[in-house]
Parts: C-alpha cells; structure tokens; sequence
C-alpha cells in the first residue's frame, strides 16, 4: 500500500464532515446506496469510478468509504495509478464500523 493512503476511524471522519474539511465519496453500488447512506455523501461506485471526478477543494481531505473497507482500498489504487498526487483517506471498517459505532444514516425504509 502507498504512504499516500491513510485511515481515520469512523467519528473521526465524522468529525471532518461536521467542521467541512473532508470530501467523502462513498464507492459503494448504487443499491447499496439507496438503501443506507452518510447524509450528504456523494456516490461514485466503484464500477462507474473515473478519477477526473475526484476534486476536493485545497483545504478537505478526500476520504472513501465503502462497505467494509475493501473496495475503498481498490479505488485508492485506480486514483493513485492514474496520477492522483494528494494523500487518500480511507474510513477504516467501512460503512459496517460507522454503522456500529451508533452514527448517523440515512435510511430507505422502503427497501
């Protein structure tokens, strides 16, 4: 793994959110998505993934989320082969930690 990639648990990256220095993008399916999501997380799955679309502004860390914490690590590699210089973030357990650890979802209770 790259030193450009870097993990933050859970209530940190919550934290982030909530004070506006992080860009989250959320690779998980868009199934996935609709049912479950961190409020105002963009989606940009892993099998439509384009690395151009990745542009935090100069003062937010970019940070993946996905489910588990293992098609974040994918999409880390892609950004990284195409060029991709800053540091990545990935959230640590993924959706599955955030989940447990009691934080906020947006919920699709018609699934």
């Amino acid at each position: 793994m790259s030193n450009q990639v870097k993990f933050l648990e859970p209530i940190e990256v919550l934290e982030k959110i909530r004070n506006g220095s992080a860009y989250v993008v959320d690779v998980r399916e868009p199934h996935e998505y609709a049912q479950a999501h961190i409020k105002n997380v963009p989606l940009m799955s892993m099998s439509q993934f384009d690395p151009k679309e990745i542009k935090p502004a100069k003062n937010q860390l970019l940070i993946l989320h996905c489910r588990s914490g293992q098609r974040c690590g994918i999409v880390s590699d892609q950004l990284i082969a195409s060029g991709y210089k800053g540091s990545i973030y990935r959230m640590s357990g993924g959706l599955l930690a955030w989940e447990k650890a009691g934080l906020p979802l947006e919920i699709n209770l018609t699934n």
